[in-house]
């Protein structure tokens, strides 16, 4: 049963579902739905009676579940801000100033996948052609992680790189890989390390307090 309660003067859905229960349950949904869920035998003037006793509770929960959905919206593309739009009459994502438009999230998903591995394979290579040193042409690959932006790994010559580095602005990327191609010149990280990275991202100090920030 579908209903609709205010409360401190702005509506919200109200979905009531009946069970064999003996107490009632009431909790706030991601979509702000109040689902309360009450005996078969109980009144709907019983449970408008148990929402009103519960007004504190369903104002907390409303600003936990509005703050978690506002952290859970934003997205970053490059250090900048973004707001997804869902329209399906969108045949193709495009970007329009700080807005993101797309057909359906699955499509933006895989466009995003798309673009990383494009992006992430570009600043490969021309970083790699940076290296004056002699270094293996490395194998790319991208994982979400984590504990770690990047990892090298001699056995196969390959660099993996956090997919979440896309939210940064490029300097980042680029200083990540310049760490992981360094380790093939330094496994370590040693002063020499340190010095074949900073050859290359001469701010790296900078970056690296950036990112732990």
């Amino acid at each position: 049963m579908n209903m609709r309660y205010k409360i401190d003067g702005k509506e919200y859905n109200l979905e009531i579902v009946r069970k064999n229960n003996k107490r009632m349950y009431l909790r706030v949904k991601d979509d702000l739905t109040l689902y309360v869920t009450a005996n078969y035998l109980t009144s709907d003037r019983e449970i408008l009676r148990f929402l009103d006793n519960n007004h504190d509770f369903l104002v907390t929960a409303i600003k936990r579940v509005e703050k978690h959905n506002e952290k859970d919206n934003d997205f970053y593309l490059f250090g900048k801000k973004y707001d997804i739009i869902i329209d399906s009459k969108v045949d193709k994502i495009y970007l329009s100033g700080n807005k993101i438009y797309v057909s359906s999230m699955d499509k933006f998903n895989k466009w995003l996948k798309k673009e990383t591995m494009k992006l992430y394979q570009e600043h490969l290579d021309m970083i790699y052609k940076r290296f004056e040193e002699n270094i293996p042409y490395p194998k790319l690959k991208i994982r979400n992680m984590k504990t770690r932006w990047g990892v090298n790994n001699k056995r196969d010559n390959s660099v993996t790189l956090n997919s979440k580095l896309i939210t940064f602005d490029l300097t980042k990327l680029d200083y990540v890989i310049v760490h992981e191609l360094a380790h093939f010149v330094h496994f370590d990280h040693s002063k020499a390390f340190w010095e074949v990275v900073s050859k290359y991202s001469p701010d790296y100090k900078k970056i690296r307090k950036e990112m732990k920030e």
